[in-house]
């Protein structure tokens, strides 16, 4: 186990998932493969975006696996680093969005004080 926040993903932590969840592991894994196979998009595609989602998820895990696979599929480091862009682009146009509640709260804060 690591000492930071998340422990090392280890063979022995995946024995125990499968051996809690057998059924639920064998069609997640099987899922995740269809996910990742070659089809409209590919692979290296689906890698970045892979890669893009996890930082936005925070998920280190999925950050270090899909930036591996994502460069074993021929991704270069000038994309990746581009598809962390659009994460991070994304995440803040969200925040920006939803600055939208915080105005109407206090245009009703306003019109109740001047009412």
């Amino acid at each position: 186990m690591s000492e930071g926040m998340y422990p090392t993903a280890t063979g022995e932590l995946a024995k125990k998932r499968r051996q809690l969840t057998p059924e639920t592991e064998a069609a997640f894994l099987a899922f995740s493969q269809k996910v990742f196979s070659e089809g409209a998009l590919p692979v290296k595609v689906k890698q970045l975006i892979a890669v893009a989602v996890a930082h936005v998820t925070q998920c280190p895990y999925c950050i270090k696996g899909h930036t591996k696979a994502a460069l074993r599929h021929g991704a270069s480091e000038a994309e990746l680093m581009e598809a962390i862009w659009v994460a991070a682009e994304m995440r803040a146009g969200g925040a920006y969005a939803h600055s939208a509640l915080a105005l109407e709260q206090m245009a009703k804060a306003e019109a109740a004080t001047a009412g």
